[in-house]
């Protein structure tokens, strides 16, 4: 996705009908319902993942050990490079400490509040060697010490991916992954909520919640008072003729977020997000989009997520084989990998099953075979493509359509800026 798609959404922001939705009528209330809709997906999203993972409770940080497979369908579009701890972070009783040592693999700390902005990202190439207690300050405290991050929400989101070299690295993986620490009071994490396929007024009434356990910015007030549906006891007298404008609203905006994740911009065969990805700022369109098709992302200058287009748009359909060559030297300083996903009805990716079980290839997959000039020739079908390509085969799913993501983690200027591309994937 590039900016430009997001604009469509951006102009019918704003739009959005002034003054106390329940007052409002025609039009400007499907509008509101649209816009108030789409600003509170990502609430709704973090509150149905926070959800499955309640028994933990707060402040408590879990690892996975192993890699993202098929049956990994928690969250949509997961990478299969790195194993993940992760955390749902209470600050409402004061800070917690995170232990965090830099890794001599790739590892990092991502921190989203609650609307998926990215409060903070600690890695190697953040924090620059300086490891040890790193305070995790709310909204309204004050740190004790130099060594702290500060989270914009009450509650949030903690994610740590550790690269994983392949199946014989996982014990070594495990060890890094394990000097990642979090040490605060246990909570219970609040929930159930309605999530995205609710009612509109369980939906709104789950919103109205999370908002006030974690206050929106101060930036996005203006637009909270003109879309009124978000404020306390708005929708209190609205008529069944009122909700069913309402309702009318809700689609459009799911529609709205369909056309953005499925209709992005190429150049040059690629659609590249923009610089605001996981920053969105007022761009609430990109924002309940990125809820839906890719929670979690981290900002440009940590990776970069090159989605290609396909036969019909951004999905591709045929059987291929299909190629992408992947230059020698990629400006790209952590490392880099193309990953399989079967697109499901709602236009969510995951991993697909296939029969070598290798859902994507990178720099670091064993036994791949390059060019002379150093090149990779990565082919994709649904079948075998043949001994002399099998190597360098990445399986699509037997049937439906799919598409990839190209990661690269730790990008240089050159690859940020698109001075330096990648070739399109193109039939072989």
């Amino acid at each position: 996705m590039r900016r430009r798609d997001v604009l469509l959404g951006a102009a019918a922001l704003a739009t959005a009908p002034a003054g106390h939705a329940a007052a409002a009528t025609g039009p400007s209330l499907r509008e509101a319902a649209r816009d108030a809709w789409l600003y509170a997906l990502p609430l709704i999203e973090m509150a149905t993942i926070r959800a499955r993972a309640a028994q933990t409770g707060a402040n408590v940080l879990t690892a996975t050990r192993t890699l993202a497979t098929p049956e990994s369908r928690v969250v949509t579009t997961p990478n299969n490079d790195t194993i993940y701890s992760a955390a749902w972070l209470d600050l409402t009783r004061g800070p917690v400490t995170l232990g965090y040592a830099p890794s001599q693999r790739y590892q990092s700390v991502h921190i989203l509040n609650m609307y998926t902005d990215t409060d903070a990202v600690l890695c190697g190439r953040t924090v620059k060697g300086a490891g040890g207690a790193f305070e995790l300050v709310g909204p309204g405290q004050r740190p004790r010490g130099p060594l702290h991050a500060r989270v914009s929400t009450p509650q949030a989101w903690m994610i740590v991916r550790t690269l994983v070299d392949g199946p014989a690295d996982l014990a070594a993986a495990h060890a890094a992954q394990d000097g990642v620490t979090l040490t605060g009071p246990a909570i219970a994490t609040p929930g159930p909520y309605a999530t995205r396929d609710a009612a509109p007024p369980a939906f709104f009434e789950a919103a109205q919640a999370l908002m006030a356990a974690n206050p929106p910015p101060r930036a996005d007030r203006a637009f909270l008072k003109r879309v009124g549906l978000l404020k306390p006891d708005a929708r209190a007298a609205l008529t069944p003729a009122q909700w069913a404008e309402i309702a009318a609203g809700v689609a459009e905006a799911r529609a709205l977020i369909g056309k953005v994740l499925t209709a992005p911009r190429f150049v040059d065969g690629w659609s590249t997000p923009p610089p605001n990805l996981g920053l969105f700022g007022q761009d609430f369109v990109f924002r309940a989009a990125i809820a839906l098709g890719g929670i979690g992302a981290l900002p440009p200058d940590e990776a970069i997520y090159l989605s290609p287009e396909g036969d019909r748009g951004a999905e591709f359909t045929g059987d291929g084989p299909y190629r992408l060559t992947v230059p020698a030297n990629l400006p790209v300083s952590a490392f880099w990998s193309l990953t399989m996903y079967e697109v499901t009805a709602a236009k969510q990716r995951f991993l697909t099953p296939n029969p070598l079980a290798r859902y994507s290839i990178g720099d670091r997959t064993p036994g791949l075979v390059r060019n002379a000039d150093g090149a990779l020739d990565i082919w994709i079908s649904r079948t075998d493509p043949g001994e002399a390509r099998r190597a360098n085969w990445l399986p699509a799913p037997a049937q439906g359509p799919f598409t990839m993501s190209f990661r690269a983690y730790w990008p240089k200027p050159d690859l940020v800026s698109g001075r330096v591309r990648l070739p399109r994937i193109v039939p072989a």
